[in-house]
């Protein structure tokens, strides 16, 4: 079989498409055979040694998969060979085939599309588990989102409204803003890409409070940071909470601290995927309320670009630029 093999430390520039033995499933394992794979930004740090997990080499990237169990291994009842399963590996999904624990496997209906399914699971798990688990998010709330038309910022904005709150998206170009008003969105803010000197962070703090309508917001998502973290900050209401999911801008913001003292506000942090691990039956139920969204038509993946395997590189950077709408998946037929 094939696999995008990451052999070195480097861009995407540095994956190659190699012929590799085909995995056997293990004790409490199953064999997916992929059909498509969502690409995400830790697909993009994991190649260059900068992700929270540090991974031997060779590998390949890819943590979100869609496809067809082709085998299981001793011990395992929760799939068989056939299902149709969406998964949330660390990596190996950019492979015609990986194997992976099975208790990571979601099952999910032969009707939903697998192109959908590998641009499902971990942006919006991701943002169901921040608005629900942390910030406790309740209808008529204001939410601002920032990098509000990439992946998890997208499920960010479709979540929010279906969870009833009042959403306000934030990108770098008013073709996103409107993208994601297309989307659900109330209403939108355009914020300067690059570094902010301090007349710009001031500037684009009250973009942020103009938008917050005066009281300010109850919840911010954050998957950007950087320069635009502490202008997000300046806008949050009293007692609001502030959602850290990533750093897309590339660099981790200092917060003055005084500010969350000043707003009696929480600053709270989102990693989904160690939470699941510590809360695999609250995971199953957040996952089966997500599929019943979007089963019902409350929330769907918006997918710009597919890529083949062979070209999988080229996805990972496309999503680096900061360019892509929605998410970017790479398909294996």
């Amino acid at each position: 079989m094939k696999a995008l093999l990451s052999t070195m430390v480097g861009g995407p520039q540095t994956l190659k498409l190699t012929e590799v033995p085909t995995p056997a499933a293990g004790p409490g394992q199953a064999v997916v055979q992929v059909k498509a794979c969502g690409v995400n930004f830790p697909d993009v740090l994991i190649i260059e040694d900068k992700y929270q997990t540090k991974v031997p080499r060779p590998f390949s990237p890819g943590a979100e998969i869609a496809g067809v169990v082709a085998s299981v291994g001793e011990g395992v009842t929760s799939v068989e060979p056939g299902d149709h399963v969406i998964g949330l590996l660390v990596w190996g999904g950019m492979a015609e085939q990986v194997v992976a624990d099975a208790n990571r496997l979601v099952k999910i209906p032969h009707q939903t599309l697998l192109d959908d399914a590998a641009a499902f699971l971990l942006t919006y798990g991701t943002s169901y588990y921040a608005f629900k688990q942390r910030a406790r998010l309740k209808p008529g709330e204001r939410v601002l989102v920032l990098g509000a038309a990439g992946g998890v910022g997208l499920a960010a904005v479709q979540l929010g409204k279906a969870m009833g709150a009042h959403v306000v998206a934030a990108a770098s170009s008013q073709e996103k803003v409107d993208f994601c008003m297309q989307q659900g969105a109330d209403e939108g803010v355009v914020y300067d890409r690059g570094t902010l000197g301090p007349d710009a962070q001031r500037a684009l703090s009250t973009r942020f409070k103009q938008a917050a309508g005066g009281a300010g917001f109850e919840v911010i998502y954050d998957a950007v940071g950087g320069d635009y973290a502490e202008p997000a900050l300046r806008s949050i209401a009293w007692e609001g909470r502030y959602l850290v999911v990533g750093f897309a801008a590339g660099s981790i913001p200092k917060m003055p601290l005084n500010l969350a003292l000043l707003k009696g506000c929480d600053i709270l942090g989102v990693w989904w995927g160690a939470w699941v691990d510590r809360n695999p039956q609250a995971n199953r139920r957040n996952n089966e309320e997500l599929l019943r969204m979007y089963q019902q038509g409350a929330i769907k993946p918006y997918i710009s670009e597919r890529f083949p395997l062979s070209r999988g590189g080229e996805a990972i950077e496309h999503l680096a630029s900061r360019k892509a709408l929605g998410k970017v998946i790479v398909t294996m037929d």
